[in-house]
């Protein structure tokens, strides 16, 4: 394995696996991990929600995905929701940290993600944390009279006793969101999930609980998570460009979030590989039970949605994607 690690043992991978649409993302995870990264080179974990006080009925996946999962080589561990649940399900990616062992490297994925590459050709450095580069302008949102982006991230900042100025990328202009340091949470990694997990869970319930005055104006829902991870990385001495670009959310993963997405914006090699993992008719019998694996990737409704746009003229912003498809009632999550 490239990069840092502890000792010669190779990195753990995690996503959660949950009752509902993740059960069937993760298997379609574990298919296209399987199909690209030499057995031995990594280790799947699937971190299992289990029922509890949060939950809403019982958060754990059916039997046939799990029996699938095992059978592609992925050990599943339950973890307990303590914080968030139900009410903030984004926090599972916090929580299911703890599932994992001790002191050994991870790498997280949300599990809408298809591995594309051999990821043991990725020069991790497991002591620089870094997160995904593909996000938006999402969060914060600057009122017309409000404290504008620096204001806001350096409330944060000083809240935890990390310095603000270090974080910046100066090569864009001030109160230009670029300037500050965010990511999307569709992965992210450290040499230690325990560290990382607890840093996390702190510093995320901070700002719910009790978030600086210059929040007033700002939701978190869903962004909590986004809000925290910028903080945590930055903590712990990562940052931005910690990985080469155009590996991760590029050449060796694929965050397609909603298969609509995906048949739009990704290229024929790409369809062709996540239609010929889902082929087989083991896979198939289970993943037709989501509605759109079953519509997209069976029945054809990817390729009519790929015929409305031009695939080298896209829109740049997702909504220019999303809102074409939901007029046209092809939008499904």
């Amino acid at each position: 394995m490239a990069g840092k690690t502890a000792g010669n043992a190779p990195p753990n991978i995690l996503i959660v696996g949950q009752a509902g649409r993740l059960q069937y993302e993760a298997v379609l995870f574990a298919l296209s991990l399987g199909a690209v990264t030499p057995e031995g080179r990594v280790r799947l974990f699937v971190a299992e929600p289990q029922p509890g006080p949060l939950w809403q009925g019982d958060p754990r996946m059916g039997a046939e995905p799990r029996d699938i999962l095992r059978d592609l080589g992925a050990t599943i561990v339950p973890f307990e929701c303590r914080h968030f649940g139900q009410a903030y399900p984004y926090g599972n990616k916090i929580e299911a940290l703890f599932a994992l062992p001790e002191d050994e490297p991870f790498i997280f994925f949300d599990t809408d993600t298809l591995i594309t590459g051999d990821l043991s050709e990725i020069p991790f450095d497991f002591t620089r944390p870094t997160a995904s580069m593909m996000r938006e302008d999402t969060w914060p949102k600057i009122e017309l009279y409000g404290p504008g982006y620096a204001q806001i991230w350096k409330s944060l900042y000083d809240r935890f006793g990390l310095d603000f100025d270090s974080s910046l990328d100066l090569g864009w202009p001030d109160e230009y969101w670029q300037r500050y340091l965010y990511f999307n949470a569709g992965f992210f990694f450290y040499q230690c999930p325990h560290r990382f997990g607890r840093r996390f869970r702190d510093y995320a319930l901070t700002i719910r609980d009790d978030p600086p005055p210059e929040l007033v104006c700002q939701s978190l829902d869903p962004w909590l998570d986004q809000v925290a991870l910028p903080l945590v990385i930055h903590s712990f001495g990562g940052g931005r460009r910690m990985l080469p670009d155009g590996l991760l959310d590029g050449s060796h993963s694929c965050h397609y979030r909603a298969m609509p997405l995906f048949y739009v914006r990704e290229n024929d090699s790409r369809i062709a590989f996540l239609e010929a993992i889902a082929a087989p008719n083991r896979v198939k019998k289970l993943l037709k039970e989501h509605e759109p694996f079953l519509r997209y990737i069976y029945q054809g409704r990817g390729a009519k949605v790929r015929e409305m746009f031009d695939q080298d003229d896209l829109p740049r912003r997702e909504q220019g994607i999303r809102n074409p498809l939901k007029r046209a009632g092809l939008w499904m999550r």
